[in-house]
């Protein structure tokens, strides 16, 4: 993994640079061709929850998602990595209960949440975390009205599960390339593992599907549709994938993933992006994801909400301001 590692962010304390992170990021046009890339485009990786809206994919193709009546909200949240503040926790169980689910057919495991005043308001009372509140309820959600419209069994995220299975074949699909293995995710589904170049290929993908008519690219389409139409649903207030497509300058739906893994899909360029930190980490991904758009002229650095992504602050337990995070040269230049 940093093997090859290009220098994505810089931490600087005061005048003296104290840390650096390295990773890889992949720019594929149209075509799925890589045209800008940092560091090692072959570099297997798992993209974990920046992967969501391939795995909605079977939801949508499959006609699951029309049958069930699901609105462009719902496909948001299939492809969210929500904060679990009320209104996800509220979405989900609705979904659920229309389907004559509850939350004990989630197998995506309790989760606090994220929201910061529910989750002081839920240690007050002494409330324990629920799978509502997990990040990962509206793909399960997702998962289990896939699960009912193929009449499967109740363990979806199996890897033999015809849910997963779908998963599979749609991840190898749109990343143009089979799929070396998985890991198993946070949620307990598998996740799929390929490269950063087919990573970034799989995202053109869904930044060309509304140029297709094939069933796969009418899902992806409407998936995008929903990401953008509906940022918060998607993470939540304060989170970089919210506020960075608020922010942006054109249509673009962000994804974030566990252990550093960012995507952004540009429709109107065709455009995909994929970007792992090789350490993992989660400021090195924000930070490089927010440079890159920068770049591209998606993003104005002077926003408010892109600088506190591009280049942000760090402030001691006084408050004051002792350093600052930022890109690394080569990625605005």
């Amino acid at each position: 993994m940093l093997s090859n590692a290009a220098p994505l962010a810089e931490i600087w304390r005061g005048p003296i640079p104290e840390s650096a992170h390295a990773g890889h990021i992949v720019v594929a046009d149209e075509t799925g061709a890589v045209t800008q890339a940092w560091g090692a485009p072959e570099t297997v990786v798992l993209p974990r929850s920046s992967a969501k809206m391939i795995q909605a994919l079977p939801l949508v193709a499959s006609g699951a998602a029309d049958a069930a009546g699901l609105a462009e909200r719902h496909l948001a949240l299939a492809c969210a990595s929500h904060e679990g503040a009320p209104l996800h926790a509220r979405a989900v169980a609705e979904w659920l209960d229309a389907r004559g689910l509850s939350e004990a057919d989630l197998l995506c495991g309790p989760e606090p949440s994220r929201d910061k005043a529910l989750r002081f308001e839920m240690i007050r009372d002494g409330e324990t975390p629920t799978q509502l509140l997990n990040n990962c309820s509206g793909k399960h959600a997702g998962f289990l009205t896939l699960m009912q419209h193929l009449r499967a069994g109740p363990d979806y995220v199996a890897p033999d599960h015809p849910v997963q299975i779908s998963a599979r074949d749609a991840f190898e699909e749109v990343t143009g390339r089979d799929s070396p293995g998985f890991g198993i995710d946070g949620c307990s589904a598998p996740n799929f593992a390929t490269k950063m170049d087919a990573m970034a290929r799989a995202m053109s993908v869904f930044a060309t599907a509304h140029r297709r008519e094939d069933a796969l690219s009418r899902a992806a389409a409407r998936l995008v549709e929903a990401m953008i139409a509906y940022p918060l649903e998607v993470a939540g207030e304060g989170r970089a994938c919210t506020l960075l497509m608020r922010a942006a300058r054109e249509p673009v739906a962000l994804k974030t993933g566990a252990e550093g893994f960012f995507v952004a899909i540009l429709p109107e360029r065709g455009t995909g992006i994929a970007v792992k930190a090789a350490d993992g980490a989660t400021r090195a991904a924000e930070c490089a994801i927010a440079a890159v758009l920068v770049r591209l002229g998606v993003l104005d650095p002077e926003h408010p909400d892109v600088a506190r992504f591009l280049r942000p602050e760090i402030r001691n337990r006084r408050g004051l301001s002792v350093g600052r995070i930022e890109p690394a040269a080569d990625l605005l230049s």
